[in-house]
């Protein structure tokens, strides 16, 4: 099964927040610290997966934001 970018974006997001509610929690050093170690490389390796994404598209910078044709005049 393919993982998605953003599937692995969201991932580490729901992790690292995790991390958050560990320490919050005051539970023991240890899973605080190697689930951050374990968000840090999923975050590097999310990082590496968007940026190698083979993703393609037609627009170019004269497109600018669709959503606001205003702002391209």
């Amino acid at each position: 099964m393919k993982i998605s970018a953003m599937t692995l974006l969201g991932l580490t997001t729901v992790l690292l927040l995790t991390v958050i509610i560990f320490t919050s929690m005051n539970l023991p050093f240890g899973w605080g610290f190697y689930t951050t170690c374990l968000g840090q490389l999923l975050l590097v390796f999310t990082v590496y997966k968007v940026l190698t994404d083979d993703y393609h598209t037609d627009k170019t910078f004269k497109d600018f934001y669709e959503d606001r044709p205003d702002l391209g005049r």
